[in-house]
């Protein structure tokens, strides 16, 4: 079944407002990026700090990056000075290519520019190589979401990077001609993973400006997209420009994959955009540290879908036995697409059994078919003496129509109290909402207090950032 994994040979394309760079134009592009880096000092096994909003220069430059066989370390481009300080300490980078302002962290002969990247002369007859950089263990440092704490660096060899994507792309089913236009930055494991998925399937990947999603579909769209992904929160917005403009659904009609990740699909939201577009959202399971475990498909759209080639899944319920078919549990990972490890703050990387289970800290079930639905985190809590398990009430919570938050607090009188979270951009009354969900709650997983915002506010990968949202109702953290 080896043949099934390999990549493309097909050229890939790089579209943006610019115009079209494909074949040898591209290859061109890269390698002259690669020896202008080279040139300025850039070697074999150095790490670099990438800082930049997607771009066919950010591209570029780390296809030429990844073609010199360094390390690279993505960093959103809205991240603070102080993070990227941080980040460039515990990695021990020694380079960063921007397109914003220097850093005190880098010398200044150490800061380099990705725009206009490759515009000079390349190599004659050469081909971009990525087969070093899949061979080296720390390919990629990439980082958590930071949701629950300090984001930790996440060490993933070009193996795994690479094995994930090709696993995925044989799952998908992309083609050479498929047109990709992911609304996603390219700086954390979601994005970055479609900008290889494009390369190893040599297809086209149309470069949006994925924080305005009007704009980004309309681009999108005018170079016939055919797979677009988002993280739920951008769909939500996806639907409200389709109620305005009307025009681009039939533009839209070629798209066969809708991929969502990064964040639980509310069930409101899923079944909106099928009686919207046509067609299902296809959820999906990763993590950063593992890359993409199962997907849901065209053919089989149920939950995230089943496992990926070679990636094995399992259920542990909180007594240590394996679950029955629908029973939820904690969600169990053994996949040969596993990070190397976690990077200690000295820049050294504290390993990772790689033929254990991986205990992903998510709740989920799966069914009797195999496929995997995931409910959220695995964080119990305990209250009127029942174990309590708030995401998988958020899921309950979202069949009144509404996104909905959950967020436990502890009270000295009550003990743990929940704080249930609308987002409605009506601003319906707190008591009307509780009415709402009563029907959907049992008893002792009532609300103790009713809160209703007019949007959840978000992190950069498109999660709820659930501790600006308890600042903005002044709970603890």
């Amino acid at each position: 079944m080896t043949d099934t994994l390999a990549p493309s040979t097909t050229a890939p394309g790089l579209v943006d407002t610019a115009g079209e760079l494909s074949g040898a134009a591209l290859t061109r592009r890269v390698l002259a990026a690669a020896r202008a880096l080279h040139e300025r000092g850039i070697r074999a096994g150095d790490r670099a700090l990438v800082k930049g909003d997607n771009s066919v220069d950010y591209v570029v430059a780390l296809l030429a990056l990844m073609h010199l066989d360094v390390s690279l370390v993505p960093v959103d481009h809205r991240q603070s000075a102080a993070d990227v300080r941080d980040a460039a300490r515990r990695t021990r980078a020694r380079w960063l290519l921007t397109d914003g302002p220097a850093d005190e962290a880098f010398p200044a002969d150490r800061v380099l520019r990705h725009a206009g990247l490759g515009t000079g002369a390349a190599p004659d007859d050469a081909e971009v190589d990525l087969g070093r950089w899949y061979a080296r263990t720390d390919a990629v440092v990439l980082w958590s979401s930071g949701t629950t704490g300090r984001p930790k660096g996440i060490v993933k060899s070009g193996r795994a990077v690479r094995g994930n994507t090709l696993r995925t792309i044989r799952a998908m089913g992309y083609r050479a001609d498929d047109v990709l236009a992911p609304l996603l930055p390219f700086s954390h494991q979601y994005g970055l993973s479609v900008v290889l998925l494009w390369w190893l399937a040599g297809c086209t990947l149309v470069v949006t400006p994925y924080q305005r999603v009007d704009v980004a579909v309309a681009r999108a769209v005018a170079h016939g997209v055919t797979a677009v992904d988002a993280a739920p929160s951008t769909y939500h917005t996806l639907l409200g420009v389709l109620r305005r403009r009307p025009e681009l659904r039939a533009g839209l009609a070629n798209v066969r994959l809708w991929g969502v990740g990064g964040a639980p699909l509310p069930a409101p939201l899923a079944a909106a955009f099928t009686a919207a577009v046509g067609r299902p959202l296809l959820d999906g399971y990763g993590l950063t540290e593992l890359g993409n475990v199962a997907l849901a498909t065209p053919d089989e759209p149920t939950g995230c879908g089943r496992p990926l080639p070679g990636v094995e899944v399992r259920v542990v319920t909180a007594d240590g036995r394996e679950a029955a078919a629908g029973e939820l549990g904690g969600i169990e990972v053994r996949s040969p697409d596993l990070m190397e490890g976690y990077l200690r703050d000295d820049g050294t990387v504290s390993p990772v059994a790689h033929d254990a289970w991986y205990p992903t800290e998510d709740l989920g079930r799966v069914d009797s078919a195999g496929r995997l639905q995931v409910v959220g985190r695995n964080r119990a809590v305990h209250r009127l003496g029942f174990t309590l398990y708030p995401e998988s009430l958020e899921r309950k919570a979202e069949a009144c129509g509404r996104p909905v938050k959950v967020l436990p607090a502890q009270d000295r009188r009550r003990g743990c109290v929940l704080h249930f979270v609308v987002a409605d951009p009506q601003d319906t009354p707190p008591a009307e909402w509780r009415r709402r969900l009563a029907p959907h709650l049992a008893d002792y997983e009532q609300p103790n207090a009713v809160h209703v915002v007019p949007d959840f506010p978000l992190n950069p990968n498109g999660k709820v950032d659930t501790r600006a949202l308890r600042s903005m109702l002044g709970l603890p953290s």
